[in-house]
């Protein structure tokens, strides 16, 4: 398999995916640079996290407009599978190839840390490794991480099941203290209706290996590359 990892300028979590697909998992993996329209024949596309041209404006608003979000919005639409982590959920949010958008942290404070999050939906392409209900151990990074929507797409993404992974306690309870940011219903992952689209706030990249005391992330990206293997056959 062949993912490409796109590169903005201020992408900080590019060598980070990169090194977890092509060192941790050995997968064909590439660089793509924000300025290119191609590509290269990619199977995946990730869009990491930072701080895409330094967050002017709103985060991801500039990215949203690089000459390689044309390529990867009609890779998307013809079902090409899309991850975007941090910044990268931001640019799809800006991009329209998910709904809602991003607010400010509801502490207005930058938050870095390990949160809980559980599994709502197991039948997507980024989480057939996993079950709902699974309880997995995240970090997250981010000053613009409050998730909203108007209560109509909220009502849709519950009611079709877009809702991937929400904050949740030890419990796996998805209660107001385990939120760290302020999202509407606890929610920490969407796709879209065809589910072929994942944005996340969490950083699967920054724990998938055991010798970093968590590898919960990994599943996540397992769960592509099988799904990938499996639509190859």
């Amino acid at each position: 398999m062949k993912f490409a990892v796109v590169v903005f300028p201020g992408s900080n979590c590019d060598h980070d995916v990169y090194y977890v697909l092509k060192k941790v998992l050995n997968q064909g993996t590439i660089f793509v640079w924000h300025q290119s329209t191609d590509l290269c024949g990619a199977d995946a596309v990730i869009l990491p996290g930072g701080f895409s041209y330094g967050d002017y404006l709103r985060s991801g608003a500039v990215a949203r407009f690089s000459p390689i979000m044309k390529a990867v919005e009609a890779f998307a639409r013809k079902g090409g599978l899309v991850l975007g982590i941090c910044n990268g959920l931001q640019i799809l949010l800006e991009s329209g190839l998910l709904p809602g958008a991003m607010l400010r942290n509801r502490s207005l404070k930058f938050v870095c840390r390990e949160v809980g999050l559980r599994v709502e939906n197991a039948e997507t392409p980024f989480t057939r490794c996993l079950r709902v209900g699974d309880r997995l151990r995240i970090p997250v990074a981010h000053a613009d991480g409050n998730y909203t929507a108007d209560e109509e797409t909220l009502r849709r993404l519950e009611g079709e099941g877009q809702i991937v992974l929400r904050y949740c306690d030890e419990e796996g309870r998805t209660v107001p203290e385990s939120n760290p940011n302020g999202s509407a219903r606890n929610i920490a992952g969407i796709c879209n209706a065809q589910r072929n689209v994942l944005g996340m706030m969490p950083h699967p990249e920054r724990c998938s290996e055991v010798v970093l005391g968590n590898d919960s992330g990994r599943a996540i990206f397992s769960s592509m590359i099988e799904s990938l293997a499996q639509a190859a056959h």
